[in-house]
């Protein structure tokens, strides 16, 4: 046996690219999401240092007697700290200033007791943005005792600096981060959603080109996920059109052998007709008792062999749908009936008035005229036919006062050779009226049936309906 191969769609278009272009894109916009805050946290962090080191540099005032020390030894301690000065103010205490040099400019101004989140990025962000050439006003407590509150004044520079190493040593292992745990995420998708996805579209391209083969038949599955649930059902599907495909060529096959035949039958048939109208106008008694079973058996057949050729000609009945009213169509169903019962008609239309819709006239009577025989055949003495308009469809009920249908015929009802409820019927009759409202966009439904009688529905759609 040839396995197929389907042509997969290139790499780039694939569903496992997708997947994997997701996967790192996501992951990157979470990493971004991170990065910000960690950018504010670091900026946050070297102020707050060089706010130690300022601390620090400035006990060297403290230790002489005249809170002063050399012009060399503070630019020392200046360059320790990185600063152009320092300031330092205790409680109950004055304020101690190291300044080398005074700044040119001061361009901005930062106190870290007021900075909040968005703020610290924000801050972050400009920094990285800008030139590095911006001088620095920063104010906040001392690392080393929270009661102390430092002020240096600094340049941006070195911070931007900084800032920009740190930031792109988190993006390059944000990089990394997305890339491997898109790895991981896309081999998982890929073992048990691409794969699996394959497999199915590779069993539904083997089984399209040959549906009755039954060994393309999709393999079920013990996962319980999604996959094994579609996988089962996919098998379960294909098993039924197989079957289905099998029935309809036998169907196919039967209907081919009927057609071939059943014009010479008629042609029998119609002979045995003829001979039986002339015994029964024989004057003969025992001619004439039998004549009428006769000439009834001869009919059934013929009807037989009409419905047959119906039931297995190909395709959908063509609907020729016009304008008629309903009332008349069911006056001209009931001439064909028995005479009446009990002075009334035994097909009674229970429609006020004129009832206009629009369908294909000759099979709405074929249909109607199929449920009546039926229910009189049946033993039914009246069948009533109502009618009433929906938002989106039309409905015509068909009621009759017999004793009901047999369990055995409600279950086949509308299935071929096996829904009649008539001793010697073929169940023809109802598949081809189901067949003949559907053809129209409707249906033809057991509404119910009890020992009171029997009702059918039928189902046309509204558009179909004049206003």
């Amino acid at each position: 046996m040839t396995v197929t191969k389907i042509r997969l769609p290139p790499l780039a278009k694939s569903l496992s690219a997708k997947l994997l272009l997701l996967t790192i894109a996501f992951v990157m916009l979470a990493e971004v999401l991170i990065f910000a805050p960690s950018v504010g946290r670091f900026r946050l962090t070297y102020l707050q240092n060089r706010l130690g080191d300022a601390h620090l540099a400035i006990l060297a005032l403290e230790a002489t007697p005249d809170n002063m020390v050399s012009e060399e030894l503070g630019r020392e301690l200046l360059s320790h700290v990185g600063a152009y000065t320092v300031a330092l103010t205790e409680p109950n205490a004055g304020k101690l200033i190291l300044m080398a040099s005074k700044p040119e400019r001061l361009d901005a101004s930062f106190d870290l007791r007021e900075m909040n989140f968005f703020a610290l990025i924000g801050s972050a962000l400009r920094t990285m943005l800008g030139d590095g050439t911006r001088i620095l006003r920063v104010v906040g407590p001392s690392p080393n005792d929270p009661n102390i509150l430092v002020e240096i004044v600094l340049d941006e520079a070195e911070l931007r600096t900084l800032i920009i190493g740190y930031g792109n040593r988190i993006l390059a292992l944000s990089f990394g981060i997305s890339l491997f745990t898109a790895a991981l995420v896309y081999l998982s998708l890929h073992l048990l959603m691409v794969r699996p996805m394959r497999r199915l579209t590779e069993s539904m391209a083997r089984f399209h080109e040959n549906p009755e083969d039954g060994s393309r038949i999709a393999v079920p599955t013990t996962r319980q996920d999604e996959i094994g649930l579609a996988r089962r059902e996919l098998a379960n599907m294909q098993q039924g059109l197989r079957d289905a495909l099998q029935q309809r060529a036998h169907l196919a096959a039967l209907g081919t052998a009927v057609t071939k035949i059943n014009h010479d039958l008629r042609n029998i048939l119609t002979t045995a007709r003829l001979i039986s109208d002339r015994l029964a106008a024989s004057g003969d008694p025992e001619v004439q008792r039998i004549a009428p079973a006769l000439v009834s058996a001869i009919d059934r057949a013929v009807n037989l062999c009409a419905q047959t050729l119906d039931f297995t000609r190909q395709g959908a009945p063509r609907v020729e749908p016009r304008r008629f009213d309903l009332v008349e169509l069911v006056g001209d169903v009931g001439k064909d009936l028995p005479e009446k019962v009990n002075g009334e008609p035994a097909l009674r239309c229970l429609i006020d008035g004129a009832f206009e819709l629009e369908a294909d006239q000759e099979q709405l009577h074929r249909v109607l005229s199929n449920l009546t025989l039926n229910s009189i055949g049946a033993g039914a003495a009246h069948v009533d036919v109502t009618a009433q308009r929906g938002e989106d469809q039309i409905v015509v009920y068909v009621t009759d006062d017999g004793s009901g249908l047999p369990p055995r015929a409600r279950e086949n009802l509308f299935a071929p050779f096996a829904g009649s409820a008539r001793p010697g019927g073929t169940g023809l009759g109802l598949a081809i009226a189901r067949e003949l409202m559907r053809a129209h966009g409707g249906d033809l439904r057991l509404e119910s049936s009890t020992a009171e009688g029997t009702r059918f529905k039928l189902i046309l759609p509204r558009s179909g309906a004049a206003s």
